[in-house]
């Protein structure tokens, strides 16, 4: 079997492909995102209208939040942000399952007790709670048992208050499948009737660290966000795997066969808005992501985030595609050419030319755009930005 490589003219937005995916999103391109956190959490709901093919490669890094609990009690991988991509990606029509849907979005009370959260808990397990009794068998059995598994290994001092019934069912699932993620996530995927696919970038136990340009490191992704804890002071330097929270120990990971094979399948690779560091760069970090990238000959976008994000201080547009190719060379080569890692920086249209000049120059492709609405300023508004992919696909 031989492989050739055709071009096209597009059309920016192309009304004639936004259409026919729009009457059949089953039939729709498999856009690839590598990304994480809740930023594209929006895109991914409206994206439904357009393809039920799209594919998520999702950091498990994560170190604070929903998930920092359940790392801690259970020395596990980060589910949060898997977990909610899931449920951005569900089916929520009557065609799908709802009253999944509904028991998956739950959180406990931030307010209750501790006994009172037990007690519902249980409920939950015993299948006499209103929102997992209204689930249809076998799939509230899977859910008891998954919880049940939770409630066997959770420590005594573990905190429910706030805590999101997802999370308990995917940690569940974790600890019934010997420690894989992978099987849990494909269950739940099919449980909320996910309209695409959805995986983590590897199911590694290990964390972020970053060296600073003053010197110092810092362990944990919640200590570079700059939400849970003061902003840096310093830039990073350096993004790097860690193998705990204590102490500087670089580790590496592997970007599972799976997912390179998900990746060979893609038909757009899309480098999504979010933190810089530790959604997007976080998720390049496996050894494998650049190789993978570098194989395929699709369109390979950027879109950067609007917005200030703590994480990148004073970065430019050119800095941060810089930097996002100077991660992807680490695995790809020195010697790749950046055409085959990134083609199209995708901006707002508010933003002026003399701010994508030395992107242009080279040689990306920058299409302004115009992405951001009334209503969604100052974001993206998630209509048009799935237009311009699904258009490039």
């Amino acid at each position: 079997m031989s492989e050739v490589t055709i071009t096209r003219a597009v059309r920016m937005p192309d009304p004639f492909r936004i259409e026919r995916f729009l009457s059949n999103p089953k039939l729709g391109p498999r856009l690839l995102f590598f990304s994480g956190g809740s930023a594209l959490n929006g895109v991914s709901q409206c994206l439904k209208r357009y393809t039920h093919n799209s594919i998520h490669l999702v950091t498990p890094f994560d170190s604070g939040g929903s998930s920092q609990g359940l790392r801690v009690a259970f020395d596990m991988p980060a589910i949060g942000d898997l977990r909610s991509r899931m449920m951005a990606l569900a089916d929520e029509t009557v065609l799908g399952h709802p009253d999944v849907f509904r028991l998956f979005t739950h959180r406990f009370a931030k307010s209750a007790n501790d006994a009172d959260l037990q007690g519902e808990l249980d409920s939950m397990i015993g299948g006499t709670h209103t929102l997992v009794e209204a689930i249809e068998q076998p799939m509230r059995t899977l859910i008891q048992n998954q919880l049940g598994m939770f409630r066997a290994a959770c420590p005594k001092t573990f905190d429910l208050r706030g805590a999101s019934i997802g999370n308990l069912i995917l940690a569940g699932g974790y600890l019934n499948q010997n420690q894989h993620l992978e099987p849990i996530i494909f269950l739940v995927s099919k449980l909320v009737g996910v309209q695409g696919t959805v995986r983590a970038v590897t199911d590694d136990n290990l964390h972020l660290g970053a060296d600073l340009a003053n010197g110092n490191t810092v362990i944990g992704q919640h200590l570079m966000t700059g939400k849970e804890h003061a902003e840096l002071t310093s830039p990073i330097r350096d993004l790097f795997l860690n193998h705990g929270l204590t102490d500087r120990s670089p580790a590496e990971s592997r970007f599972p066969d799976r997912n390179r094979t998900l990746v060979q399948s893609a038909d757009l690779i899309c480098f999504a808005p979010g933190s810089f560091y530790t959604s997007l760069v976080a998720n390049l970090l496996p050894r494998g992501v650049g190789r993978a990238v570098a194989s395929r000959t699709v369109p390979k976008v950027y879109v950067p985030s609007l917005g200030r994000d703590p994480e990148t201080a004073n970065l430019t547009l050119a800095d941060k595609v810089h930097t996002l190719l100077s991660y992807l060379h680490r695995d790809a080569g020195a010697e790749c050419p950046a055409h085959k890692l990134l083609n199209f920086v995708i901006v707002d249209s508010s933003v002026p030319d003399s701010e994508t000049a030395e992107v242009r120059a080279r040689g990306i492709s920058v299409l302004r755009l115009d992405l951001v609405s009334k209503t969604s300023a100052p974001f993206y508004d998630p209509a048009p930005l799935c237009e311009a992919l699904v258009s490039l696909a």
